[in-house]
């Protein structure tokens, strides 16, 4: 469940407003594409709590980005649009908080953790621009 369609649309509605030179609102984007408005409209309230978008109230308001966009990194914009980490299993990030409380008896979470490590670290490096 790393990139479920909230991380999705994120990511196409700031590529979408980083190709604008004014802000953009929640009706063009939805339509651009092809999205829920309610429903992108909530993660652009993520989006904009995490500091990544600036929202302007108004008849020209909508959103703009917060930074350039080769500083805005994925792993920055999947956390804010889904609210939490991704994570690739449903494992803990430490033996002591394993969820099921078998973690003495665990002999795969060292490689899910060194796996969730690598993508956290692919999605930190990769940048909007990168794939814009």
């Amino acid at each position: 469940m790393l990139l479920t369609k909230k991380s999705e649309y994120a990511l196409l509605s700031l590529i979408s407003i980083s190709k604008h030179n004014e802000p953009v609102n929640v009706d063009i984007l939805s339509k651009e594409l092809e999205i829920s408005k309610s429903f992108l409209a909530k993660i652009m309230q993520s989006l904009a709590k995490a500091d990544l978008v600036i929202s302007h109230r108004g008849v020209n308001g909508g959103f703009v980005l917060n930074k350039p966009i080769d500083e805005l990194t994925i792993l920055e914009i999947v956390v804010a649009a889904e609210e939490k980490n991704p994570m690739v299993f449903e494992c803990s990030d430490a033996i002591s908080s394993c969820p099921n409380n078998k973690a003495k008896l665990c002999t795969i979470w060292p490689l899910l953790n060194n796996l969730q490590f690598k993508v956290n670290d692919f999605l930190a490096k990769l940048t909007l621009k990168d794939i814009a």
